[in-house]
């Protein structure tokens, strides 16, 4: 028998029900209490707020775009102005939101408790990884404050070096030092799941959370240097003229092509593997079964990781790289889609003859595969050489990657944070409502960047803000899916922020699922665990959560 939401939302009695008396939002009072915690899970609740604030300024920029381009002429800001706007837009979106969004909040609160120990390996650096995070926003904010960057987010050479009308050091600077924070946050990961694993705890039991940013960590570890290297060298050519990208000073602009793009197409990866491992938790929950083909899954992970530093240069079909190499770089963006489909396909076989339930969490899961498989299939167009002339610097591509970062990764962030919302609170939040976020953010997000592929593919190239007439009404479609696309984001923040103080007592495991961070109280105490646990079972064991569940019901009885 199917299980029904009523077996799956196990909450307890709300005449009777209370939160613990001790956990870790009370455990210390006042503002110097979380400006200065080691506390892992504090130092999440720090970064998504953090990222909450950075994302609706963000969001702000793309709604601006979208009203500039419901007409074909230029009519509410100048064509340096939009220039900042895209620029900006990007800038703020990929480095403080997408890049940090899962790793710094879902996976600062949940990789210690997951492996069984009671904070990551150094908390220290964790907590000044936040603080460098907040210093290169900073940054970020006073370029824009003191004049903005019309560079777009990839600092294209010789734009960013030879133009001096904006504030591309300034920026820059602040993507370097947000840059650590990311390093910082990989390195503690890294250092947590080789060494601080409770016992049984073996790299097979492991949930696939952990696989994912695992995978992530070493792509933050080892690509982030190359871009910060590549910033340095952007603004000392910027400020002292040394010939590093300028041809007339012995320079190469190529370089800054293969430099930025090194990094930059591992950075997909560092957004998306940790939004792969949300999905797995919370495919296998909702479906009450193992994930099918863990051990693949896992290593599905580590390959997406390895392809991720020997695909940069399909970036760069239309820049002057050899036939040779383009050919080489086709093929090898052709085989960094089989570990995500490995991914897709097993999550649908998880899905088989499952106990399915139709949870918000699942919904945005639903999403996430839907418009990720869509992001994924059009970038293999993109890996073809000829079909990649074509749609290159078009709206295919801005299309193509919202469908994948912006639909893939939000998508698997609000499903992660709908599913460990009771475990970070201890509270529930309204189901109806958060339904409907769900289903409106599928519909708007489809209705904004659907109509982009087709412009894209009539030829509309991007970062323009007058187009032929031609193109109005797909344009005017697009804004009007902004439009519902922003009321389901909003959604979220308002019934969230809501389900603070009148959600629900949600238990320890309202969703009975499997992970260790559902076998303790919710919130949870500052040191996790009274007693570091021993791990008995495989991840996503259901047999042994039912045998638990049982034998408490049997000593209750």
């Amino acid at each position: 028998m199917s299980a029904t939401s009523s077996t799956i939302l196990n909450l307890p009695d709300q005449r009777t029900a209370t939160l613990p008396k001790r956990h870790y939002l009370n455990n210390e009072d006042g503002l110097l209490s979380w400006l200065f915690t080691g506390d892992h899970k504090r130092i999440a609740i720090l970064y998504l707020i953090s990222i909450t604030i950075f994302f609706f300024i963000g969001g702000a920029f793309a709604g601006l775009i979208r009203l500039e381009l419901l007409t074909p002429q230029p009519d509410l800001v100048a064509s340096d102005t939009y220039n900042k706007l895209f620029s900006m837009h990007g800038i703020i979106m990929v480095f403080l939101f997408l890049v940090p969004s899962v790793p710094a909040t879902l996976g600062n609160f949940l990789m210690p408790i997951m492996l069984g120990t009671k904070d990551l390996a150094f908390p220290k650096i964790n907590l000044l990884s936040w603080y460098l995070y907040w210093v290169g926003g900073l940054f970020i904010m006073a370029a824009l404050v003191l004049g903005g960057v019309d560079t777009g987010w990839t600092f294209t050479t010789p734009l960013s070096t030879h133009y001096l009308n904006t504030h591309v050091v300034t920026a820059a600077l602040g993507i370097f030092i947000a840059g650590f924070s990311s390093i910082f946050t990989g390195l503690n990961f890294i250092v947590t799941i080789h060494r601080m694993r409770a016992p049984g705890m073996t790299w097979f039991r492991m949930p696939l959370f952990v696989w994912s940013h695992y995978a992530a960590s070493i792509l933050m570890v080892l690509g982030t240097p190359v871009l910060a290297i590549t910033l340095v060298l952007v603004a000392l050519e910027r400020t002292i003229g040394i010939g590093v990208f300028d041809p007339t000073k012995g320079g190469d602009p190529l370089l800054f092509q293969h430099l930025f793009w090194f990094y930059s197409h591992p950075a997909v990866y560092i957004m998306i593997l940790p939004g792969m491992g949300v999905i797995s938790e919370v495919v296998s929950t909702f479906a009450r079964k193992r994930v099918f083909g863990y051990t693949a899954v896992a290593f599905s992970s580590v390959a997406i990781a390895l392809f991720g530093f020997f695909v940069w240069a399909h970036h760069m079909f239309i820049m002057g790289v050899s036939n040779y190499s383009a050919l080489v770089f086709s093929l090898l963006t052709m085989l960094v889609a089989v570990p995500s489909a490995i991914k897709i396909f097993n999550w649908a076989f998880t899905l088989q003859k499952g106990s399915i339930t139709f949870e918000t969490p699942m919904l945005y899961a639903f999403g996430f595969m839907g418009l990720f498989t869509i992001g994924g299939m059009t970038g293999v167009f993109l890996g073809a050489l000829g079909m990649d002339i074509h749609l290159t610097e078009t709206y295919f591509i801005v299309a193509h990657f919202h469908f994948v970062m912006v639909g893939g990764m939000l998508m698997a962030f609000l499903s992660g944070v709908h599913f460990w919302w009771p475990k970070m609170t201890g509270r529930m939040y309204p189901e109806s409502l958060s339904k409907l976020a769900a289903v409106t953010t599928f519909i708007g997000f489809n209705l904004t960047f659907l109509p982009q592929f087709v412009l894209g593919y009539l030829g509309m190239p991007r970062r323009y803000h007058a187009y032929p007439p031609e193109f109005q009404v797909l344009n005017v479609l697009s804004t009007a899916g902004a439009t519902v696309l922003g009321v389901g984001y909003v959604l979220p923040l308002l019934y969230l922020a809501w389900s603070l103080k009148y959600g629900p007592i949600a238990g320890n495991n309202p969703w009975q699922a499997t992970g260790l961070e559902w076998q303790i109280q919710s919130p949870p105490l500052t040191e996790n665990f009274i007693e570091i646990p021993v791990m008995d079972h495989e991840a996503y064991d259901y047999e042994w959560l039912a045998k638990k569940m049982e034998q408490e019901v049997t000593t209750v009885g």
